[in-house]
């Protein structure tokens, strides 16, 4: 079972260096995005014959099609290594396993062919993102008085509506999927280019534009709505909770394969003890 972790980070080398450790396998290899913000020096020696570096990187910012793009240009190297995969797994740099690596690769030996990602039909299951898709949104731009023109935008034109009528699906934007799906995922982005204009003028696109596309094709059949990661939100922030060692009960009972976020200097012994588990 041939598994490319796509890593999203901005931050925190040393913890990004344990997560690809963590995850070591002679069936894995690492495809990692850095921000383009970040200098990306410290993370140099994390190169390797397993682990590459990924060269078109984005300027990413929260809420901006900036972070779909940075995905979309992992899994284009990805595709173009010439090597074959029988999952591609998106984690961030904080996202840590809960399972042993021997445990994960059974897992999606024992499920071949599918796509865990949530798939929250925004219309009927995700009533908070209907004005994502209704509304115009500049976030993945920066001009002047950019925010009086998304507030005009939005009382002079029409309201948005989902183009080549696909049914709008998502809610995380993390996920598992084959080779297969994502070559799909690419292609349709570079042959549909009014559906990429779309999404650049959504906010938080990132957690529905994978999704929609998969769920509007013939590979629907193959979705699971379960991207096998716990978050928790209770906290009510814009960010999931930082979990910690008093959270280490309820992560080993969540069945999840990972979880998000972890953050070394908030509490490093969360991470240790899942190691030693």
């Amino acid at each position: 079972m041939k598994i490319a972790h796509l890593i999203l980070a901005h931050a925190n080398p040393l913890q990004l260096q344990r997560l690809v450790n963590r995850l070591a396998h002679p069936d894995a290899d690492f495809y990692i995005h850095i921000d383009f913000k970040t200098d990306i020096t410290p993370f140099l020696a994390l190169a390797n014959d397993h682990v590459t570096l990924v060269k078109k990187r984005e300027s990413v910012y929260w809420g901006a099609y900036s972070i779909v793009q940075a995905t979309v240009n992992s899994m284009e190297e990805i595709l173009l290594s010439g090597k074959q995969y029988d999952y591609i797994n998106l984690l961030s740099g904080q996202d840590y396993p809960l399972k042993s690596t021997a445990e994960i690769h059974q897992y999606f030996e024992e499920n071949p062919g599918k796509a865990f990602m949530e798939t929250l039909i925004i219309e009927q299951e995700w009533h908070e993102a209907i004005q994502r898709v209704t509304k115009y949104h500049l976030t993945n731009y920066n001009f002047w008085r950019k925010h009086t023109v998304e507030k005009y935008l939005n009382m002079l034109l029409p309201k948005r509506k989902m183009p080549n009528n696909l049914i709008p699906v998502g809610r995380s934007q993390w996920f598992a999927i084959t080779q297969t799906h994502a070559k799909y995922i690419v292609d349709y982005l570079a042959q549909h280019k009014h559906v990429r204009r779309f999404f650049e003028l959504t906010w938080g696109s990132d957690e529905f534009v994978f999704q929609t596309l998969l769920y509007n094709s013939i590979y629907q059949k193959d979705m699971v709505n379960d991207n096998l990661r716990y978050i928790d939100w209770s906290e009510g922030q814009s960010s999931p909770k930082i979990f910690t060692i008093n959270d280490l009960p309820t992560l080993l009972n969540s069945g999840k394969l990972f979880a998000r976020k972890f953050n070394e200097a908030v509490d490093a012994t969360i991470l240790d003890k899942l190691d030693s588990l």
